[in-house]
């Protein structure tokens, strides 16, 4: 099967995160045991969803990793001109919901297995499958305690997002959390008489402005970033039941990205301070994943550059897995077709072109672990 054979089928699956991926799983699982992979599909908590862990070749450590998520976000809403679950073809483009972000590199994945499983390898070939990445790379955090235990730590993890066939080197990492404001509820007649849920937010989101200028002004930098520094950003706001009701609660969610060289702990402090300061607010952190920084000259830079001659450095402004990777010890890079200008839109799509040169890749890498 081409790699366009295989994104046919992949697209087919509507793997949106809210839903189950289970008929997808099914299928890959069936397409590498039939081709010898040793397999092992890792559960979520709920039964209703599953990653994969693969291998081909020797056992053990070594060889080269390639990671990828099955799910894909919402259409609900989005003005789409063409059914997003079947690959359709337009010129230089294919057209479905995943083509980008990121089934086009699971479809490579899935073609670089199959050239593996005809060769005897002298390292192996390592295959990644998770869930739940679009809500936070919920998956990959379940999923990665049972990794090493079960196919060994690479020398080598290439994470497949898009990033133009370039290769990213680094990320931003990403918290998110809820505060929650508690007020008093009563008549508005008597409004100042009560504590307004929905004032105390106005009041913690100047707090989060404030961090916010302080990080713009003073915080860390890196010029490798369209934003070169942390961001705090509050996403959504709810509170009140009628206008003529003093609002007794109201939630803020909210999320801060920093730079690898910029700790989260000195801006959780800071909130939770400004959180005591205005009073009857509370600070819960909902979700985390970790930031990537590799150095240029990293032995893994070198060895991803060596499959991708004139590959250009970069580093991205989207969260990914490879945090997760990095943060247990795997030398970890970012690299895949597409570009994320088309993630996550009506119509996304990805260039022909850039499947092509994703292949050229992993025929490079199959050659290399065969050598």
């Amino acid at each position: 099967m081409t790699t366009l054979d295989i994104l046919d089928r992949l697209i087919a699956f509507p793997t949106v995160s809210a839903d189950s991926n289970l008929a997808l799983v099914d299928w890959v699982e069936d397409y590498l045991r039939q081709r010898g992979a040793t397999v092992h599909r890792i559960p979520d908590p709920t039964g209703r969803k599953a990653g994969l862990f693969a291998s081909f070749g020797p056992a053990g450590d070594g060889g080269v990793m390639l990671s990828a998520h099955t799910d894909v976000v919402p259409v609900a809403g989005q003005p789409w001109t063409r059914d997003p679950f079947r690959l359709s073809r337009e010129g230089s483009r294919v057209y479905g919901r995943g083509t980008t972000d990121m089934k086009g590199f699971v479809a490579a994945m899935l073609r670089a297995a199959d050239l593996a499983s005809a060769r005897p390898l002298a390292e192996p070939l390592k295959l990644v499958l998770s869930y739940d990445e679009e809500v936070g790379c919920v998956g990959i955090a379940e999923m990665m305690p049972t990794l090493l235990p079960l196919v060994g730590r690479p020398r080598l993890c290439i994470v497949g997002e898009p990033t133009s066939m370039r290769i990213a080197t680094g990320h931003k990492g990403k918290a998110a959390y809820r505060a929650t404001c508690y007020g008093e509820a009563g008549h508005s007649a008597m409004a100042p008489l009560f504590r307004n849920a929905l004032h105390l937010g106005a009041d913690v989101l100047g707090a989060l402005r404030g961090l916010q200028d302080n990080l713009a002004a003073n915080g860390a930098r890196d010029a490798a970033y369209e934003v070169p520094f942390s961001t705090v950003h509050a996403g959504k706001m709810a509170g009140g039941t009628a206008l003529n009701i003093v609002p007794d609660l109201c939630t803020i969610d909210y999320e801060i990205r920093h730079l690898a060289a910029e700790p989260l702990e000195p801006m959780e402090d800071r909130l939770t301070a400004a959180a005591h300061q205005i009073g009857h607010v509370t600070l819960e952190r909902t979700n985390a994943y970790p930031g990537l920084d590799v150095a240029p000259d990293a032995p893994a830079v070198s060895a991803l550059a060596a499959l991708l001659p004139d590959a250009e450095l970069t580093k991205v402004g989207y969260g990914t897995e490879a945090g997760h990777f990095h943060a247990a010890g795997i030398p970890t890079l970012v690299c895949g077709p597409g570009n994320m200008d088309q993630g996550h839109k009506p119509d996304e799509f990805i260039e022909i072109a850039q499947l092509d040169a994703c292949d050229r890749m992993m025929d490079r890498l199959v050659e290399t672990l065969s050598a």
